[in-house]
């Protein structure tokens, strides 16, 4: 395992991480996340991201559950504030003071540390004065509760004003969570760049855009049952988007790529994503150990200027770019 700084800290971070979005807590039984877990920590990543919305709560506990006994200095552990939690009352979603501090308290308890390494804003949100968001922040930095300020999906805009309260609040805001990947690059316009001038990393989901990356759908085939294309409840409206035919037919066009490089299409898709120096490190996701092994081995990979070059020309029109997508609610 390879390690970077987060931002403009002197935070390391794994390059690659392991989230437990749609898989601890709803579909993956205790014993199996756990085994995933432990398979990342074996495979040397240190970095884990969850959410509090994650399973409606559940995911953060799981996490806490298999995280037990290790070091917890060595570890560092995110999470996420926004989205409705509990019993999604008026005050139970969204940056409001109260909501941010209370769901911070939670989290603790949930994940059973004193302190989160990154607390993130799982979005923005325009009912509250942002004001308010960055100053609940702060306050949790000031107690120990959060070493550093995150965001999720935000746009380079709304990076700059919360930048620039940062600043003002004296605390560390160094990174931004968005979805990249080869098909989906809506943040290399505007977002990356600001990011830059703002001291902030990419921490990017869906590497392997929900599993299309991997190759496992076919175009003219039926989806492979137990995939996530075929569970309306485990994200396959995520991963509608990239089942168009023309986008399996290009994506299957990259395996002699893959070979070319001694990768699994899936390995490629991660190590694709850490080739942009703004990224920090690949969140990946598992149901299996075995595919916590197999993308970990993206780590440290470099791909030459030529295989990237016939990445953008195999890929060509049906790769996203549109800056206007990253959008909060």
């Amino acid at each position: 395992m390879e390690f970077r700084r987060l931002g403009r800290s002197g935070l390391n971070v794994s390059e690659i991480s392991y989230g437990n979005w749609l898989t601890h807590g709803s579909q993956v039984e205790e014993d199996q996340a756990h085994a995933c877990i432990k398979a990342a920590l074996d495979a040397g990543i240190t970095t884990f991201d969850t959410a509090d919305a994650y399973a409606n709560t559940a995911a953060e506990s799981v996490l806490g559950r298999g995280l037990k006994g290790q070091r917890r200095e060595s570890l560092e552990i995110f999470t996420k504030v926004f989205w409705p939690t509990g019993p999604k009352g008026p005050n139970d979603k969204g940056l409001s003071r109260k909501h941010i501090m209370e769901s911070a308290n939670a989290s603790l308890q949930r994940l059973g540390t004193d302190y989160v390494d990154l607390y993130q804003a799982h979005r923005f949100d325009r009912t509250v004065p942002l004001e308010e968001t960055m100053l609940a922040f702060a306050d949790l930095v000031r107690q120990g509760k959060v070493l550093y300020v995150g965001v999720s999906e935000w746009t380079a805009e709304q990076i700059s004003r919360g930048a620039a309260l940062a600043r003002e609040l004296k605390i560390p805001f160094v990174s931004n969570q968005p979805q990249y990947n080869m098909l989906w690059r809506v943040i290399e316009d505007q977002v990356i760049p600001t990011s830059e001038r703002e001291g902030l990393s990419q921490i990017v989901w869906s590497p392997i855009a929900q599993g299309v990356l991997t190759g496992k759908y076919k175009p003219g085939q039926e989806y492979p049952a137990g995939s996530r294309a075929t569970d309306e409840k485990g994200g396959a409206n995520m991963v509608a988007r990239f089942l168009d035919e023309n986008v399996l037919k290009r994506v299957a066009e990259l395996e002699p790529l893959a070979k070319q490089a001694d990768l699994s299409l899936a390995q490629l898709a991660v190590a694709w994503v850490l080739q942009n120096p703004n990224v920090a490190s690949a969140i990946i996701g598992a149901s299996r150990p075995e595919q916590v092994h197999e993308n970990v081995k993206a780590a440290g990979k470099k791909l030459d200027a030529d295989l990237l070059q016939a990445i953008d020309e195999v890929l060509g029109d049906v790769v996203e770019r549109d800056p206007s997508l990253t959008k909060s609610p």
